[in-house]
């Protein structure tokens, strides 16, 4: 399998928040080693319900959150790591994409992003989905790809960010992701956006 990493030139200094399309398991590993900073990942707490995922989510340095009900609890830890100079990835789809495209996001990404004020990096991957078809690989070479986009900076929001500030900046780091993928891969994001 050859591994292409593109615009690492785009990361900043300093801690980030790093928002990533989601295609196959090994996804997290393939994104921490692309990118040369220290991170954590947040993950979906049913992983910690069997005693083997949770072995390995929690030696590779993530913590849970509840996907649809984004707690105070996770948000206060993202913040903590944010705070220590620990870059948060996050895969805001809150599950690997059955078809490789690209599904409705989570705004828990979003709302971190807005509470933190610091920068999103946009994230694509592609080709972890082959990772796992070994007949079509051995007769292939697959190419898997993570390209970094340019950062996003949150908008201003005074206090705790609305309802629709969450949804408005969700939607802007997932249509970023998707210019970022070849166009099979974007999904519900693939659509222009229209402005509500």
């Amino acid at each position: 399998m050859f591994w292409k990493v593109k615009g690492k030139k785009n990361l900043p200094p300093g801690p980030v928040l790093i928002v990533c399309n989601h295609l196959h398991i090994s996804d997290p590993p393939y994104i921490a080693a692309s990118i040369p900073k220290k991170a954590v990942f947040m993950a979906k707490e049913e992983l910690w319900d069997n005693k083997w995922s949770r072995f390995w989510v929690e030696n590779f340095g993530a913590f849970p959150v509840r996907r649809k009900t984004f707690n105070r609890e996770s948000l206060r830890t993202a913040e903590e790591w944010l705070g220590k100079g620990i870059s948060l990835i996050m895969f805001p789809e809150g599950a690997r994409s059955q078809d490789g495209q690209m599904k409705r996001a989570f705004t828990g990404s979003a709302l971190i992003a807005l509470h933190s004020g610091l920068p999103v990096i946009p994230v694509a991957i592609t080709g972890s989905e082959n990772v796992s078809r070994l007949t079509w690989s051995f007769f292939h070479r697959p190419t898997l790809t993570v390209t970094i986009g340019k950062p996003l900076i949150p908008p201003h929001c005074n206090g705790i960010p609305t309802k629709k500030q969450r949804n408005d900046f969700s939607d802007e780091i997932m249509y970023k992701i998707a210019e970022l993928l070849p166009p099979a891969y974007r999904g519900v994001y693939g659509k222009e956006k229209t402005n509500n």
